[in-house]
């Protein structure tokens, strides 16, 4: 149904998932574990066995202070959420003409381009940088795509587009309501940038999903124009109706849908919350996913209400369910 839904060819179910924070996990343990075990199809990672919660936090989500291989300094003081950036390798304009790649070679986490830059440099200089323009800007980001290109390469010639068509990026290039450059900026100097990545992905015959989270309407043509098939965007951020006029019918979307909303509403909330995206942005065609993501600050019962509400509308356009003829807008969902 993934594929048929990116490819708008009529899928049998809107395709859906939850993912769990390893926070949430180590909070409700075994109580968060009965939803999965009701909801199967929505936690494809949820865990088995022993159900040792403490194993699922690792890395950057171990409180603590931790290093990565560009040199950047990362602080938690949430175990089970991720960390963030407070050490940057190269604060002074003049620092970028010394730097080189790691020699090792750690794939391509989440935020391997625009993050990267501003992980290396600090938010407000790499903005200073995006506005001034300087040579030291070219620099760098010449030296974080070459090896991400690298990166990509080890993945291309360790992948089977056969068995795994569709390869997975996530880099946050929005703020909560807008892009924290000019999207003239942006395509200037990044575009050239993901569109070389994705572009080296779609020659090897793969399908490209990208998360991103922040506002990001102004360049969702840009990254399809790279290469993207499918956009993974927020819901609050971008505005469901904006989703609509820029996404519908031209690029699949894997919707976040409000994490901020979650910790706050009620169930009945949520499942007007997810009636509204299947109404917009479905279609019998396709070209919709859903994805909720919890973390530990989201009471049970909406974890659960996530969960039914999802179940309840993936199978909308279902032979059975829905009239597969009738509208979106025609259908009648809770106000």
């Amino acid at each position: 149904d993934r594929i048929k839904a990116l490819r708008y060819e009529t899928p049998e179910y809107i395709p859906v998932g939850v993912g769990v924070l390893p926070s949430a996990w180590n909070k409700h343990r075994d109580a968060l574990r009965r939803i999965a075990d009701r909801y199967p199809i929505l936690f494809a990672n949820a865990p088995k066995g022993e159900r040792d919660y403490e194993a699922l936090v690792r890395g950057t989500h171990v409180a603590g202070t931790h290093f990565d291989a560009w040199g950047c300094r990362w602080e938690n003081i949430h175990h089970g959420q991720e960390a963030i950036v407070t050490g940057h390798p190269l604060p002074r304009r003049e620092d970028v003409r010394g730097l080189r790649a790691p020699e090792a070679d750690v794939g391509l986490p989440h935020g391997f381009m625009f993050l990267r830059l501003t992980d290396l440099r600090g938010f407000e200089e790499m903005m200073v940088d995006f506005a001034e323009e300087p040579p030291e800007l070219r620099m760098l980001i010449d030296v974080v795509l070459e090896y991400n290109v690298r990166q990509v390469k080890r993945l291309l010639d360790s992948t089977n587009p056969d068995a795994q068509p569709i390869l997975y990026f996530g880099d946050d290039l929005g703020m909560q309501t807008s892009l924290p450059i000019a999207p003239e900026t942006w395509r200037t100097y990044l575009k050239p940038c993901y569109s070389r990545l994705y572009g080296m992905c779609r020659e090897r015959g793969h399908l490209v999903y990208m998360h991103s989270d922040g506002h990001i309407l102004e360049i969702i043509p840009d990254l399809v124009e790279c290469g993207v098939n499918v956009i993974n965007p927020q819901f609050r951020a971008n505005g469901i109706d904006n989703l609509v006029a820029v996404c519908k019918g031209t690029v699949c979307v894997d919707l976040d849908l409000d994490r901020q909303l979650f910790p706050f509403c009620t169930p009945a909330d949520i499942d007007a919350h997810v009636a509204e995206a299947v109404r917009k942005l479905g279609s019998p065609e396709g070209g919709l996913w859903l994805k909720g993501e919890i973390d530990d600050g989201v009471p049970l019962e909406n974890v659960e209400a996530v969960c039914a509400a999802l179940m309840k509308y993936r199978g909308w356009y279902r032979e059975g369910g829905g009239d597969r003829h009738e509208s979106a807008a025609a259908l009648s969902f809770p106000s």
